[in-house]
């Protein structure tokens, strides 16, 4: 799984080096063995943007990615998306992307919703299905596993506590938007699948089969 996301991102325009994070020598092992770059992180690590940001002190860049080692289907245009949502708007300092989610997949807690301001700001990110559409047609936006940061705010996000709605929902962006920090939302090209559940690995490989199939 983590070497389709690998590949994913080796893919993307405007990604220049690409780092696997992981306190596993096995996915070490397997990434160094698909030709691509680990480095060994904490096991003490809570979250992924932890994880991103022990590597972040190891090696400077202007801005980075963190694409989660669960979204084997997340394509390289999306990878592109999320860094343009971060550098191409002025000022942005936090960044990820969503996609149009049907209603009937809306009930899913695996499935993290988000709402989004007219200007593209994060209002809140829910497991729940929200906003709770009481007479209009319902148009509900699903939050993939992919985070663009500034240097300075990854350390600063990383050094957060975890706070009330974090920990109610599960969902680290949470802790962000608590403690005041923006988070800009792109449009994902497409669609992607977080692996969470026995369910989602037997759609994913579904998807792969089918993709490689029309490749």
């Amino acid at each position: 799984m983590v070497v389709h996301v690998l590949d994913a991102v080796r893919g993307a325009e405007r990604v220049d080096r690409v780092i696997v994070a992981t306190d596993d020598a096995r996915i070490a092992a397997c990434v160094r063995d698909a030709g691509g770059e680990a480095l060994m992180t904490s096991p003490d690590a809570a979250t992924g943007t932890d994880r991103v940001a022990e590597v972040a002190r190891r090696t400077p860049a202007d801005a980075y990615l963190n694409v989660q080692g669960d979204e084997p289907l997340m394509p390289a245009e999306n990878v592109d998306r999320a860094v343009a949502a971060l550098l191409d708007g002025p000022g942005r300092r936090l960044a990820t992307l969503a996609y149009p989610l049907p209603a009937e997949a809306v009930g899913d807690p695996n499935v993290v919703k988000v709402v989004v301001a007219r200007d593209g700001r994060a209002l809140y990110f829910s497991r729940s299905p929200i906003p709770y559409y009481r007479q209009e047609t319902p148009a509900y936006r699903k939050h993939l596993g992919i985070y663009a940061y500034r240097p300075e705010t990854l350390a600063a996000v990383a050094a957060l506590p975890p706070s009330p709605l974090e920990r109610a929902e599960s969902l680290e962006q949470l802790r962000w938007l608590e403690a005041g920090h923006t988070i800009w939302v792109g449009e994902a090209a497409a669609d992607s699948i977080g692996v969470d559940t026995p369910g989602d690995l037997i759609e994913a490989e579904k998807r792969l089969t089918a993709k490689e199939a029309v490749s």
